[in-house]
């Protein structure tokens, strides 16, 4: 979305804020520059985390039910241990032998199918998905990228031009074709239509295409999970092609959808790659893409790869940790569980306030549509959430009209968590 558009966001005058923050936004913009955008219409002073809190620098407690980031609970304690702990004793890149970076590959490997056989790590998702479009080119000989309409896959060069929820002013690559993202209900003949459409478009411009890339989730599209298994028929129409389908896993990954680790399991389909990042290291910047052998096969024999920080000792040690806790402290389970409730009591909200529409959700991570007289409300959207701010409940927006409520807490998440969210959620459907 364009700077005018983008909602949830802060715009410098549009409100009057306080002596010292105005003094911290004015350091921010004179430091960072104009690219930097800031959430609400009044931004947030975070100073900590703990668990599914965040708190300001007056000693505010806010219910963290957006950031994907901190997926195992801000500062967990495991975790940060397991980051000081090995920082303190060696922290160097992947040229030298090390047990915990091959222990978290092979713990990896084993929550996927078994075709998908390598991991290659690297620090952020776009960096992720850079890899992975090199690695498709090479594998397919082809160029061309069939996204979805709104979608984000990261901010490199070559991803920003395959993300087209970047907005206006970061054109779309010349062989890039975007097609409409999936509708509920729809049993994957509609999407699978639409990338065949790209494919041949694609063909008939002298494109051979490369890959079919999806977050598995369809965040930036609206949140769109039913039913399971919709993506099949998309996944094959690339592959008759001659590309590769690549599971963007950066936000549904790692339990969040309590349907199992991957969210692309939930439509019985193996990808070609998966990317992965943010909740991967809970704070720490990791990410990593896995393949079949056979794709990397090419692009291994002509080329080498390296990444200085991607699968440290440290990130690895963290990554490690990270799965631990999502074992022990039973995660996926959690997600499925606190999900199921999350919506029950979303949708009970909907049959009292006319302006909720559809909801979609897996596990903990909910779409929630803002409506009036049943088309998107995006300004009613942006109001809910800045007035949840002042409740003490943090959420975002998201969809190609920005009227989608985006919802997607820690999995640690509980039923007082769920209650105390919908309680502060009536307070101000009722205002409104």
């Amino acid at each position: 979305m364009t700077k005018d558009t983008m909602p949830n966001a802060f715009r410098p005058g549009a409100v009057d804020l306080p002596e010292a923050e105005a003094a911290l936004v004015a350091r921010r913009q004179a430091a960072l520059g104009p690219a930097y955008r800031l959430f609400y219409e009044r931004p947030l002073h975070l100073v900590r985390g703990e668990g599914v809190w965040l708190y300001d620098a007056e000693g505010r407690a806010y219910l963290d039910t957006y950031n994907n980031v901190a997926s195992c609970g801000h500062s967990h304690p495991r975790i940060v241990a397991a980051m000081a702990e090995q920082a303190g004793v060696f922290a160097s890149h992947t040229r030298y032998l090390h047990d915990r970076v091959l222990e978290l590959a092979e713990r990896l490997l084993a929550t996927m199918p078994g075709e998908i056989g390598h991991v290659m790590f690297t620090c952020t998702g776009s960096e992720a998905n850079d890899l992975a479009l090199r690695i498709a080119r090479a594998a397919s000989g082809g160029t061309g990228i069939i996204v979805t309409e709104n979608a984000y896959h990261g901010v490199t060069a070559s991803v920003a031009e395959f993300s087209p929820s970047l907005g206006r002013g970061v054109a779309l690559g010349a062989h890039v074709r975007a097609v409409p993202a999936p509708v509920s209900g729809d049993d994957g003949t509609g999407f699978a239509a639409g990338v065949e459409a790209a494919i041949a478009d694609l063909q008939r411009h002298g494109i051979k295409p490369a890959v079919l890339i999806v977050d598995t989730i369809f965040s930036s599209d609206g949140v769109f999970a039913d039913p399971p298994g919709f993506l099949a028929p998309a996944v094959a129409a690339i592959r008759a092609a001659g590309g590769l389908f690549i599971a963007d896993e950066v936000q549904p990954g790692f339990g969040r959808t309590g349907a199992g680790m991957w969210g692309f399991a939930r439509h019985g389909v193996v990808p070609d790659m998966v990317s992965m990042g943010k909740p991967m290291g809970n704070g720490y910047p990791m990410a990593a893409l896995a393949l079949r052998p056979e794709v990397i096969a090419e692009f291994g024999a002509n080329a080498r790869y390296f990444n200085t920080f991607g699968g440290n000792a440290v990130a690895a040690a963290v990554g490690n940790a990270v799965l631990d806790v999502i074992e022990d402290e039973g995660l996926i389970d959690n997600s499925r569980k606190i999900g199921t409730l999350f919506a029950d009591g979303l949708r009970d909200l909907a049959t009292r306030h006319a302006g909720l529409g559809e909801l979609r959700s897996s596990g903990l991570f909910l779409g929630l549509d803002m409506v009036r007289d049943g088309a998107p409300d995006a300004p009613a959207a942006t109001k809910l959430v800045n007035e949840l701010r002042t409740e003490g409940v943090l959420i975002s927006t998201t969809g190609p009209k920005g009227h989608v409520l985006k919802i997607r807490p820690p999995l640690c998440f509980s039923a007082e968590n769920v209650d105390y969210f919908l309680d502060r959620m009536e307070r101000v459907l009722s205002r409104l």
